[in-house]
């Protein structure tokens, strides 16, 4: 299955798309109606399905100061679930200065009819597109007809539902129940990024772990703790496996640690992962982080987390 595809000119030749398009934040239960209706449509329609969606997130161009943008997954990640649920394509467009100044119908026009030939399009009843966000349905409607394709509305009972349930998500999450998050979003949380160097303590204990850094910035941490979850690497060498892992959010106070990290130790797992792609997933919370007495009293309560991590997988 292949990631995003960055930029229209990045695109092959093609004969069109249907295509929805938004930030598809988390991709839950509730875009799902929408994806398959424009999974649907592409088969009617004979050609590939896409979403559209941007880089960085428009509000942060938009609203420069905004810190209230907190995202439930990173490009990546996104594009990895919208593909599993059948959709061709996702095109990541950047969102800069030059984009938000598109009026509706330049939008429409330059990037929708000339450049991706749109066929039929899928949208709720609130989509707004177009600088200042200026093009609403009915617009959509006129340029629909005025370039012939076809515009698919999504009801505004779903919209809601799908605007509810990625907040509801984020609460569920920020507040550390992650298995009402987890349900809601279909599968377990994800936090995905590079491996980097960290102090290699956890070698010298007999648990080494892989250090994260998010891929995402703005992505949203859940609350500090000890999670059981898994791990899959990027790699042909790793391809379709995933192995269990215990996932540490926190400071490491025992080991005077200060600055937030991110750690997965992988259980029976001894390869190198310095620089290599991973995507940590957080099935279950196991217990908060402490300070203990000391490293041998750490090492017990580590010893004790990998069984309960064992536990919960099996």
């Amino acid at each position: 299955m292949n990631g995003p595809i960055f930029g229209l000119d990045s695109l092959a030749e093609h004969q069109g798309f249907v295509i929805t398009q938004g930030t598809f934040d988390g991709v839950h239960g509730g875009h799902d109606w929408v994806l398959n209706r424009v999974v649907d449509l592409s088969k009617q329609h004979g050609v590939p399905s896409m979403l559209i969606t941007f880089h960085p997130h428009p509000r942060l161009i938009v609203h420069p100061n905004d810190p209230s943008v907190q995202l439930l997954t990173s490009i990546e990640e996104k594009a990895k679930k919208v593909l599993s649920k059948g959709i061709d394509t996702v095109l990541v467009l950047e969102f800069n200065e030059a984009l938000a100044q598109l009026d509706p119908e330049e939008f429409v026009k330059q990037i929708l009819v000339e450049q991706l030939k749109v066929k039929a399009m899928v949208v709720g009843y609130d989509h707004r597109f177009g600088k200042n966000r200026k093009g609403s349905f009915e617009d959509l409607l006129q340029f629909s007809q005025k370039y012939n394709f076809k515009v698919d509305e999504i009801n505004a009972r779903l919209i809601d539902d799908i605007a509810v349930s990625s907040t509801r998500i984020r609460q569920a999450l920020m507040s550390g129940d992650l298995a009402t998050a987890n349900k809601m979003l279909g599968s377990p949380y994800t936090l995905s990024g590079t491996v980097i160097h960290g102090n290699k303590r956890g070698r010298t204990i007999g648990f080494p772990t892989a250090n994260l850094e998010l891929s995402e910035p703005l992505k949203l941490i859940p609350p500090i703790g000890v999670y059981a979850g898994y791990v899959e690497i990027e790699g042909s060498d790793f391809l379709a496996q995933k192995f269990r892992t215990m996932i540490n959010i926190g400071v490491r106070p025992t080991v005077d640690g200060t600055n937030l990290s991110i750690e997965a130790h992988i259980l029976d797992f001894n390869s190198d992962l310095y620089g290599r792609k991973i995507e940590l997933q957080l099935c279950e919370f196991l217990r908060n982080e402490q300070k203990f007495d000391g490293i041998e009293a750490l090492k017990i309560q580590l010893a004790s987390d990998k069984i309960k991590t064992l536990q919960v997988l099996n």
